[in-house]
């Protein structure tokens, strides 16, 4: 079981890799909790996972909750990138990226570690190492955000599709071991473990 990255890499062993990593930085993978609602919690929950959003951040996005809460019941909990492209919930994913948009201090790192955990399977933790791994879907600066954010997940997605058999077999054995990732936290972890060196 091989995972192919961009730039030929091949990681040979990945579940090891992962669960190296779930076990050295105590990852929680469960499940969504409230999937439908989003306050101060959230965002201090995305704190606890390195996001660092000020509290000036944290009262500029809940003024947005309720769009944020609108798009968020739009996409089904369990909603998952590795579903067939036409299926994939764009227009409302694109309203939740809307929603953090023009919001001082707060980018894709921090909007889509407030996000993963209600739609763990569909959106990516695009912080700055993900990022620049997709720096051939950015479609730059000056772009809209949520423009700039469908095309970061749709470039994710295509590697997700490039390695469907391993993602799904690493999957099942996490599940066996007793983790609940999915496959789009699988590569989250994938990409960092070869880009974080």
């Amino acid at each position: 079981m091989t995972v192919a990255l961009r730039s030929g890499v091949q990681i040979e062993d990945p579940l090891r890799v992962v669960i190296g990593l779930v076990e050295a930085w105590q990852l929680d993978l469960s499940d969504p909790l409230r999937p439908a609602s989003f306050d101060e919690s959230d965002l201090r929950s995305a704190n606890r996972g390195g996001a660092r959003i000020s509290s000036t951040e944290i009262a500029a996005i809940l003024e947005r909750r309720s769009a944020i809460e609108r798009a968020l019941r739009a996409i089904s909990p369990g909603t998952s990138l590795t579903a067939a492209e036409k299926s994939v919930p764009w227009l409302p994913l694109r309203q939740l990226f809307d929603a953090f948009a023009d919001i001082r201090g707060v980018g894709f790192s921090k909007t889509t570690k407030a996000l993963h955990p209600k739609r763990p399977a569909l959106i990516p933790m695009l912080d700055s190492i993900v990022q620049a791994y997709l720096e051939d879907d950015d479609s730059g600066a000056v772009a809209p955000f949520s423009e700039r954010a469908l095309a970061l997940v749709r470039g994710y997605k295509r590697d997700l599709d490039r390695n469907r058999v391993a993602m799904r077999s690493i999957r099942q054995e996490l599940a066996r071991r007793g983790y609940d990732g999915t496959e789009v936290r699988i590569l989250d972890l994938l990409i960092w473990s070869v880009r974080a060196t």
